[in-house]
């Protein structure tokens, strides 16, 4: 009885593209005049793997590609090939199509047939190219052979076969629902083809393999081979309808009465080779071995436990304020047991955090294919440096990042880094630097694209923005100039390409960033490079908030973006006519904003000397929130604000406090950037709600 496999169909797809990721910057890490042999074995072992397990599994289309990718770079790695650029450039594009075919399977994506037809017959025209040629005393024929196969059949292994015996000129492969297929090839070989049937009878059965010789005057059938992995192609020409041996006089029939073959030898195990080559990872380790130090989980497991400690959170809370009203002389007992649960929730809350914390090397790791691809097609000299790569995140950032950096890279390049020629004119080195690094800061991942190009211009940017209508002035300061660039339809190329230009992406780029509750900002020097920096919370599940008063309603303020608080005095508080007021700290003037004026409530007192002043920091920028009172610290459980009620500018979400009251969390980075009161309505609307 055959077993069903196909739950194993997602652990088979996850290795898949952990081999293809490491295939693909092993391939750009290569140094093609020294290739490191040890990177060449490592390349060899991804396809192999991934060649094997796809026979396993039933995935025929993928093992065939890379049955033939993986001959290639067995070519490479034992020197019998020289690696040039082109090929690396061949054996990427192999990689993305594996990388579609890999998708699919698993997610019903749809894959381009014709890519796959261009690779394959690229990596079959490599083949040919570097195969040893006849030697010239022997004659070369037309063959004309014929396979009849079955679903478990692979294809891959029969044309290697034939390349090994002569020159594959034609290929045509269709099939019908049941699974049977038939592939009809041309093959120019020797007069003598005793060897090459004697070698297909170790794949198929000889009552499934029919040779023909074909005359010199038959045309031929394909110039090139045409693969029908994924749509079936034409129908092959019918075969002789007499029998297996007929040929009408058209075709010289090739006796089939070769001596029986040796049985084959016992099926390899999964990580063997067959043909001798190295075996795709390490041996089994004994029984008395300890076992594996990781485990594979489903990431919807941890979100569940994530959940879970989220209420316990609450329930923690909950229990804390009503023993808040016991006397704790008379419940001392109680009071301890409420404290070591605050602990053990704590404990629990950052174990499972860090289940879901990942290097943020998953991300850059796509970067230097990126690099590469792009520098080439603008013809600019690009090094990539990453730095800060062991750097961890929460996993649900993780994908959502990828395409906002993606846009600052492709930015960097296209605009920033200079051509050679003018680097040069510059004083600078042809090869730009571009950056990219992670770390921690506080309770947030900040992550920084760099590049050492010609930084962003002033004049340009405030002329693109009169253009466009917007209110700007020669005096704004550099940071609200460069903040421009985010604004819908802003772009300051002056010509349209497939790169950029269109002015779109940068908008996009800040709207995602900001739905992750973080925000992003640009340094820039003319002639210099800029900077652009991505900043992120560790979580948007549970933060540490400030629990602040206004107008009677409790508010949170995240712990991470406050600096201080303090009760201002009279001399400290001024008003600028036409700019709000100020708040002396120290020997600095930050701006005053009321949180009951953007909230839309009433203040307790008009007076900020009777209220409490907070400094946060916000979009790179230091404001005072003006707020009734505060109420103390408290580890909050954040709700998505949107899924349950909508979308609301200036707030991040909500939470549930001990008392089962509904408290609203405010997007600290959203009052850095308007700095005034046009958050009210909205915000006092899910108030009231």
């Amino acid at each position: 009885m055959e077993k069903d496999l196909s739950q194993f169909h997602p652990l088979f797809f996850d290795e898949a593209e952990e081999h293809l990721a490491n295939l693909e910057a092993l391939l750009i890490g290569l140094d093609l005049a020294h290739p490191d042999t040890e990177s060449l074995n490592a390349i060899f072992r991804a396809a192999h793997s991934i060649k094997g397990a796809a026979g396993i599994f039933g995935f025929l289309d993928i093992s065939e590609l890379t049955h033939i990718l993986e001959s290639l770079l067995d070519r490479v790695r034992k020197h019998t090939l020289t690696l040039n650029t082109g090929m690396v450039d061949l054996f990427l594009r192999a990689r993305d199509v594996l990388g579609a075919m890999v998708a699919q399977h698993r997610d019903g994506a749809i894959a381009d047939p014709l890519a796959l037809s261009e690779v394959l017959t690229a990596l079959l025209r490599l083949q040919q190219e570097h195969d040893t040629p006849a030697k010239p005393h022997e004659a070369q024929v037309r063959w004309e052979i014929r396979f009849d196969l079955r679903p478990q059949d692979e294809v891959g292994p029969l044309l290697d076969l034939l390349n090994q015996h002569g020159q594959l000129i034609g290929c045509h492969q269709d099939g019908n629902p049941h699974g049977e297929r038939h592939l009809r090839t041309e093959l120019l070989g020797p007069d003598n083809l005793r060897p090459l049937t004697e070698a297909l009878a170790f794949l198929l059965p000889p009552s499934r393999t029919h040779l023909y010789r074909l005359p010199a005057s038959a045309p031929v059938y394909q110039e090139t081979p045409q693969w029908g992995l994924f749509d079936h192609l034409h129908p092959a020409a019918p075969a002789p309808a007499e029998s297996e041996g007929s040929t009408y006089g058209f075709f010289e029939p090739l006796a089939q009465h070769a001596p029986a073959p040796p049985s084959p030898p016992p099926a390899p195990a999964i990580d063997q080779v067959a043909d001798g080559t190295e075996p795709s990872g390490p041996e089994p380790a004994p029984r008395s071995r300890a076992e594996s130090g990781t485990i594979r989980v489903d990431v919807n497991k941890v979100d569940l436990l994530l959940n879970l400690v989220g209420e316990l959170v609450i329930t923690q809370s909950m229990l804390a304020q009503s023993a808040g009203l016991l006397d704790p002389l008379v419940h001392n007992r109680l009071h301890g047991g409420i404290e070591q649960l605050q602990r053990n929730t704590r404990e629990l809350q950052e174990a499972v955090m860090a289940i879901r914390m990942i290097p943020i090397s998953s991300v850059f790791n796509r970067f230097p294919r990126v690099v590469r691809d792009l520098a080439a097609k603008l013809g600019k000299q690009v090094e990539l440096r990453m730095l800060g790569e062991q750097t961890e995140l929460d996993k649900s950032f993780v994908e959502k990042l990828v395409d906002p950096l993606t846009h600052l890279v492709r930015n960097s390049l296209d605009h920033g880094i200079e051509s050679p020629m003018q680097r040069r004119a510059q004083g600078k080195p042809e090869q730009g630097l571009l950056t990219l690094c992670a770390f921690h800061r506080g309770g947030n991942v900040v992550i920084e694209v760099r590049d050492d190009g010609a930084g962003l211009s002033r004049e340009r940017i405030l002329a693109k923005a009169r253009a466009n209508g917007l209110p700007v002035s020669d005096t704004l300061p550099d940071q609200e100039v460069w903040q421009l660039i985010f604004e819908p339809g802003f772009s300051t190329a002056e010509t349209v390409t497939d790169i950029s230009g269109r002015g779109v992406g940068m908008d996009v780029v800040r709207r995602n960033i900001q739905a992750m509750g973080g925000d992003v900002g640009i340094a820039s020097h003319q002639g210099i490079g800029t900077t652009m920096q991505i900043q992120l919370p560790l979580t948007l599940a549970i933060l540490d908030g400030m629990l602040v008063a206004v107008g009677g309603e409790t508010y949170i303020l995240p712990l991470n973006s406050i600096l201080e608080s303090l009760q201002p005095n009279t001399s400290q508080t001024r008003s600028v006519a036409g700019r709000g007021r100020v708040v002396q700290v120290r020997a600095e003037y930050l701006p005053l904003l009321s949180l009951a004026e953007v909230v839309g409530t009433t203040a307790r007192s008009s007076d900020p000397t009777t209220g409490i002043v907070v400094i946060i920091e916000a979009a790179g920028q230091r404001l005072a929130l003006w707020v009734d009172e505060l109420l103390g610290q408290q580890q909050v459980v954040v709700k998505n604000l949107e899924a349950n009620y909508r979308r609301v500018v200036g707030l991040s979400g909500a939470t549930i406090l001990g008392d089962g009251r509904v408290a609203l969390i405010i997007d600290v980075a959203a009052l850095g950037r308007l700095r005034s009161a046009t958050l009210s309505e909205p915000i006092a609307q899910v108030v009231a709600a």
